[in-house]
């Protein structure tokens, strides 16, 4: 229905933007406009006005330092937004006629890296003040790992308490002790980190950061590599960027320590990595998300029918979980 009503409104919604389209493509979640300047993509947004004038900002000036990004067009009376609250708000942004970053070429994943790392580099440079909204603290991730530490002892206790058990469950039951104990010295780990911290080099940490970097926002255009979806952008630990795309890349490639390193190595040679943002790397990494992920999914759907999708989730996990422990070893030892 999103959908649908997007293209049923997107000749009114287009009326407010000082430009005429001549032709449309469906897009990725958006509608691609041809225009006499340029591809455009009308999105959805989900945010508030207040974010999109920052956003706004933001992609002007990383465009001016010379990082191509899916700058936001205004409409004709200056507003980021078009739309209505009632109806949904829309962003107009530049397009970028490209191909997504191939997760299957490594040289595709580092030159992506090294953009993320100028990015960062860029985002430091961003001297207008971010709203405390924006901003995530140290707790937030501890926290956040907690809830899904105590999801997991959740799913436990329930499968447990079962007199028979299907094959998802007894498998959980086999693997769950192993992952428990990573959850929790990953989490004591956090704490640890947090108690002994200098505040200058935690700052030093801190900086804008994409917020969903991953090989469907990365585009190579003949210029050069455009980012784009900057919508969940905050201020953050920048390495949980490139932690995110290492973890999404790297379950990608069974964990090939090889590549990982050369992903760490290659943001490192465009921005220097300090001993704590290694450390942050290597707790994101070695939290065990993908099975809480695959265990919450199973805890919140229809239990009395088990997916078969989610028992070759489980077993992929488990499957890949030597060569992940391989992998935090030599990042282990990196990090020391």
């Amino acid at each position: 229905m999103e959908g649908f009503f997007l293209y049923n409104q997107a000749e009114q919604l287009i009326e407010q933007y000082p430009l005429t389209v001549s032709e449309t493509a469906k897009g990725r979640g958006a509608l691609i406009c041809i225009t006499e300047c340029g591809e455009k993509t009308l999105k959805e947004y989900k945010g508030s006005a207040a974010r999109a004038e920052i956003l706004y900002d933001v992609a002007d000036f990383l465009n001016k330092e010379g990082i191509m990004t899916d700058g936001i067009i205004k409409t004709k009376e200056g507003e980021y937004l078009s739309g209505s609250t009632e109806e949904g708000l829309y962003l107009l942004k530049d397009w970028y006629n490209g191909r997504e970053c191939d997760t299957k070429s490594r040289e595709d994943i580092l030159l992506a890296v090294t953009q993320l790392a100028k990015l960062h580099v860029c985002l430091k440079k961003y001297e207008k003040p971010i709203p405390e909204y924006m901003w995530v603290s140290e707790q937030t991730l501890i926290e956040e790992y907690e809830k899904h530490t105590r999801e997991l002892k959740k799913v436990r206790n329930y499968v447990r308490g079962k007199k028979k058990k299907n094959e998802f469950e007894a498998k959980f039951m086999e693997h769950y002790a192993g992952y428990l104990t990573q959850a929790e010295e990953v989490l004591e780990s956090l704490k640890n980190q947090a108690a002994r911290r200098g505040e200058e080099e935690w700052q030093q940490m801190y900086g804008l950061c994409h917020g969903d970097y991953n090989q469907h926002n990365i585009l190579f255009v003949k210029e050069g590599i455009a980012l784009i979806n900057f919508e969940q952008m905050h201020c953050d630990v920048q390495v949980s960027d490139l932690a995110h795309f290492m973890r999404k890349i790297l379950e990608k490639h069974n964990w090939n320590t090889g590549l990982g390193m050369d992903m760490i190595m290659a943001y490192d040679r465009k921005k220097k990595l300090s001993g704590m943002e290694c450390e942050q790397i290597y707790l994101r990494l070695a939290y065990p998300e993908k099975f809480w992920k695959v265990a919450n999914h199973y805890y919140n759907s229809n239990k009395a029918w088990v997916s078969g999708r989610d028992i070759e989730k489980l077993d992929k996990v488990t499957g890949q979980e030597k060569e992940r422990q391989q992998f935090l070893q030599m990042l282990f030892h990196f990090v020391q």
